[in-house]
């Protein structure tokens, strides 16, 4: 089964819409609670990510019955240190951003901790297509 999901960046209230409409997709499966929290805050914290760093992108999500893979791709600036990108509190998120609420540096972190397995992909100038995996077993 297959959910895709658009990230509009102009509108970013909506941040955080994609996560929770495949929340609710994965309760009426019957996926474990404890799975789905695990994939609904890694998934959030990519969805951010997307609105505040690449201007948005694409969510796919493929769910069999025994793992969920969760890919998100953007065409947006890259990352030019995945190293840094993967250390607690490190952020390039804009003032504008912060003042949201977000930035914390802790996007990143949060997926690798809360997936199965996790990938990024990302050139700079070009996207970043992370991949997400989760398992129902």
């Amino acid at each position: 089964m297959i959910f895709k999901y658009q990230v509009d960046a102009s509108v970013p209230e909506m941040a955080g819409r994609a996560s929770t409409e495949f929340k609710t997709a994965l309760k009426q499966l019957g996926v474990s609670p404890k799975v789905i929290r695990r994939i609904s805050i890694a998934m959030y914290e990519g969805e951010i990510n997307m609105v505040i760093h690449a201007n948005g992108g694409e969510i796919t999500c493929e769910v069999d019955e025994s793992k969920i893979r969760v890919e998100m791709a953007d065409s947006g600036p890259g990352i030019p240190n995945l190293d840094l990108a993967m250390t607690a509190g490190w952020s390039t998120a804009s003032p504008e951003a912060r003042e949201l609420g977000f930035g914390a540096g802790m996007g990143m972190p949060n997926m690798k901790k809360f997936s199965d397995d996790m990938t990024v992909e990302t050139e700079v100038g070009v996207g970043t297509t992370l991949t997400l995996g989760f398992n129902l077993t």
